[in-house]
């Protein structure tokens, strides 16, 4: 699946290098469905600018600009009235406006993209295409940001961040739930459809493993992120999740819940917990007080001084980014069967649509016809009604990136003087309520079809 989302994703990529590249790569590719080839391309945008994002904030580079001729901190090799200050391309404030440049665009995409119905809409040839334009504007759109006035930007554009994050948060939380009840599901029927011993083997581990790794995060935290005269706020946040962490289990094997959800059980409770364990983790991360967040450094090194920067990558952060992009490429190829689990309708972020994959397969041409010569393998699936909410998408990618930004900057706020990032309380209580937002979302997926046994859930 993953080769040929990817040859995919390079039939697309090859489009924006001319239609000669797009033929001589598409002749070469499986087909696919458009909607899927779509959404990977915005997907690895979204991973590029990512990607940008994170060099900007290598510590090597500031010492490379200072060799680079027209930076007026290099060795002056141009005259001073022709070079610019380099040091606004690295640092926090760099991310923020690479950011703030990628949700412009995908805030102008949802807006243009309200009430599209089907792939005949005039407006599909924009969200299916002109890559290398996209791309183009992407580019423009941050180098524009990078002449926004310093000014109040980066702490009022942290808040918009604050707020996205979190609802993108709440994003990770339907597509985890969704996740674990998938999985789960799908290995119960193979267990049941072949009573082989490997199945019910595989859960059984795959239940023991998650839940060993969340018993091990709380212990670690309570040890190195609590001490004995102190820390009250983080022993309550800890004893609180971990009691919530085993009620929620302790509710998915209820017999109620089992007889209206035969195939629930302690694997979806055990994800589930080990996503609580690292959410309380990232809370306590950002915790302001010193001595009640120890670094990962004094962790393994103690008593020596490691000297830390609000912009260093840490073990949070990349945790972060790793279930971050995991979100991004589940949302992108998730398909769903007939509700949506994100905006309660028909059109769900991804849902299956058009025919199968299976047999004669329509090769997308001019017409929307079958090709013999050279035809393009990404085939229309949304002729007669879109696969997705496009609008509902971009507005996703918008929060996507919101969280990516605030992550790489460590949910830390700017000081005074916008020059470093200081710890940020808010960011404690984000990351805390949404830990108790995934227990209640889970608990109410147990719970649901018992509050309300005239509706159905299947």
């Amino acid at each position: 699946m993953g080769a040929v989302l990817a040859l995919c994703t390079a039939g697309q990529l090859a489009c924006c290098c001319g239609s000669a590249a797009c033929s001589l790569c598409c002749s070469a590719c499986p087909s696919c469905k458009s909607s899927t080839s779509t959404r990977i391309m915005y997907g690895v945008i979204l991973i590029l600018g990512t990607i940008v994002a994170c060099i900007t904030l290598s510590p090597g580079l500031q010492e490379t600009l200072a060799n680079v001729p027209f930076c007026s901190n290099s060795t002056r090799i141009l005259p001073k009235e022709i070079t610019i200050d380099c040091s606004a391309a690295v640092g926090y404030l760099a991310v923020y406006r690479i950011c703030f440049a990628m949700c412009c665009f995908f805030a102008l995409m949802a807006v243009i993209m309200v009430g599209v119905k089907s792939g005949k809409d005039p407006r599909a040839g924009i969200q299916n295409g002109f890559w290398g334009i996209k791309i183009l504007i992407i580019i423009a759109a941050a180098v524009g940001a990078f002449f926004i006035p310093e000014g109040s930007f980066a702490p009022t554009w942290m808040w918009f961040g604050m707020i996205g994050g979190f609802l993108f948060i709440l994003v990770q939380l339907v597509l985890l739930v969704d996740f674990a009840h998938s999985w789960a599901e799908d290995w119960v029927a193979r267990y049941e459809e072949t009573e082989s011993r490997a199945w019910y083997c595989g859960l059984f581990t795959a239940t023991i493993l998650c839940y060993a790794l969340a018993v091990t995060g709380f212990t670690l935290l309570f040890v190195f992120f609590t001490h004995a005269d102190g820390c009250g706020l983080n022993k309550f946040f800890l004893s609180f999740n971990l009691i919530l962490c085993f009620a929620v289990s302790v509710v998915s094997i209820l017999p109620a819940v089992q007889e209206r959800q035969p195939r629930s059980g302690l694997l979806q409770a055990s994800v589930v917990s080990l996503y609580v364990t690292y959410l309380t983790w990232s809370a306590l991360s950002n915790q302001p007080d010193r001595s009640c967040n120890p670094r990962l450094g004094e962790i393994l090194a103690p008593g020596q001084n490691n000297k830390t920067s609000g912009t260093n990558f840490d073990a949070e952060s990349i945790v972060g980014l790793l279930i971050w992009m995991g979100a991004v490429l589940y949302s992108s190829i998730r398909t769903a069967s007939n509700h949506s689990k994100l905006a309660m309708s028909e059109h769900v972020l991804v849902k299956d649509n058009g025919a199968s994959d299976s047999g004669h397969e329509p090769i997308v041409g001019d017409d929307g016809e079958d090709t013999e010569s050279g035809g393009h393998r990404v085939w229309n699936n949304e002729e007669d009604g879109v696969a997705y909410n496009w609008s509902f998408f971009h507005s996703i990618f918008v929060l996507a990136t919101l969280y990516v930004m605030m992550t790489l900057t460590n949910w830390f706020s700017p000081n005074s003087s916008l020059e470093t990032l200081n710890s940020n309380i808010a960011s404690v209580w984000v990351k805390m309520i949404s830990s108790w937002l995934c227990i209640a979302l889970y608990s109410w997926t147990l719970v649901a079809p018992i509050a309300l046994p005239d509706r159905d859930f299947d």
